[in-house]
């Protein structure tokens, strides 16, 4: 299993996209790898000959440089190989047999886990010492599918509750004894992107000390200038309030470098970055991703729009290239686009040292000029810093610059 990115441990075969006894040339695709971030064909870098798959399609949680298939130089080598194991190319003697009594593999039931006779009386559940009776196995099964024991009525012996009864249980929703409801739950297997942004988020929630900014926007500017430069496109380009919103934090970043920054405790330095490269995060099927605009800060408003449109595609469809989301200097996550959302908080991506959550426009009542009431359109932005690089009042004074910049939107036109 190749390693495809920096952070990936481990990786999903999606689809061999060569059959054994295929000759492979350098380049040529030969799988496709499901990564901790995306899904993306590896290609081979040598010539060779597709001798044997050891990893078939759909095999999940293959450690980074276990074997997945063997490659040989000559297609007569190929017979050498119809045997060939996984336990075979890692030295070993196989899997030990499984223990004595129950097996998870077995479709066949101990003769201690038997279901009473229809003719016998089912016994009511025992209790010694005020523990429920049960084999080692229906306590697993119960365990992982989230069902209370003291639901059951065991039909083994002398009340005691088996693997029959807990799966009885959990088939039909009823104890084949009680007639109680069960719980009723499906399990969606852990995918490696899934794993990779748990690992990820528990560990900056967890080292780096959060702290949060928030402040209200205006934007009824902003968008009357983009309703403006819509206009005059003639459908060219659609400029989007987020497309303002990188390039506004771009610069705000450039004018407090404090928060374009990141800690790198292994190396002794805080990193101070002198270009903003953005990263966006994009919900996708499999999870979230962050795809960076990179340079944000000296490109214009188009440039900027376009890029976010090619790269939140290509993230929905799993075809991001590494280097199209790992780094960037400061992440912003946007939930704008569902009403119900009038500010949230967002976790900091590491190694960056904020991010900024931004919430929907909303019509707030403000005081005009002469003394009467107006409408004014603003959102709500909280920004999430990392303390051991932006102290609260940096903090405080990145916001104030972001606020001038998106309530005076023309000075980015400048």
């Amino acid at each position: 299993m190749p390693a495809l990115s920096p952070t990936m441990t481990s990786g999903n075969i999606g689809s061999w996209q060569m059959s054994v006894g295929d000759t492979i040339a350098p380049g040529d695709s030969l799988v496709e790898i499901e990564t901790d971030k995306a899904q993306m064909d590896f290609e081979y870098q040598e010539d060779g000959v597709l001798a044997k798959i050891l990893k078939p399609s759909g095999s999940t949680d293959v450690a980074v440089g276990n074997p997945i298939a063997v490659i040989v130089e000559d297609g007569t080598d190929i017979s050498a190989f119809g045997d060939f194991t996984v336990e075979s190319a890692e030295g070993g003697a196989g899997a030990p047999p499984p223990p004595e009594g129950e097996s998870l593999d077995s479709p066949e039931l101990p003769k201690s886990e038997e279901p009473a006779s229809s003719g016998g009386r089912l016994e009511t559940v025992l209790e010694r010492d005020g523990r429920i009776i049960a084999s080692p196995l229906a306590k697993k099964i119960a365990l992982e599918k989230g069902i209370a024991l003291k639901g059951i009525k065991g039909t083994g012996e002398g009340g005691r509750i088996t693997k029959y009864d807990v799966e009885n249980y959990e088939s039909t929703g009823i104890s084949s004894a009680s007639g109680m409801p069960a719980v009723v739950s499906t399990d969606i297997p852990l995918t490696s992107m899934r794993k990779t942004i748990a690992s990820r988020l528990q560990a900056s929630k967890n080292t780096n000390p959060h702290y949060y900014v928030s402040a209200s926007l205006s934007v009824s500017k902003l968008l009357k200038l983009r309703q403006a430069l819509n206009t005059s496109a003639k459908g060219e380009y659609k400029l989007s309030v987020n497309d303002f919103l990188i390039k506004a934090v771009a610069n705000a970043l450039l004018k407090v470098p404090t928060v374009n920054s990141s800690y790198r405790e292994d190396e002794g330095v805080i990193r101070q970055f002198s270009t903003a490269d953005i990263s966006v995060a994009v919900a996708t099927p499999v999870g979230l991703m962050t795809p960076i605009v990179k340079n944000a800060d000296a490109r214009g408003l188009v440039s900027i729009s376009n890029e976010v449109k090619s790269l939140s595609g290509r993230a929905r469809d799993g075809k991001l290239k590494p280097e199209e989301y790992q780094g960037g200097t400061f992440t912003i996550s946007n939930m704008g686009m569902n009403p119900a959302v009038e500010r949230f908080t967002a976790i900091i991506n590491p190694p960056q040292a904020g991010i900024l959550a931004v919430g929907t426009i909303k019509k707030v009542a403000v005081e005009g000029k002469d003394g009467g009431v107006e409408w004014d359109e603003q959102i709500v932005v909280t920004g999430s810093f990392d303390h051991r690089v932006v102290d609260g009042a940096v903090g405080g004074e990145f916001l104030r610059e972001l606020k001038k910049l998106i309530e005076s939107p023309l000075e980015m036109l400048l």
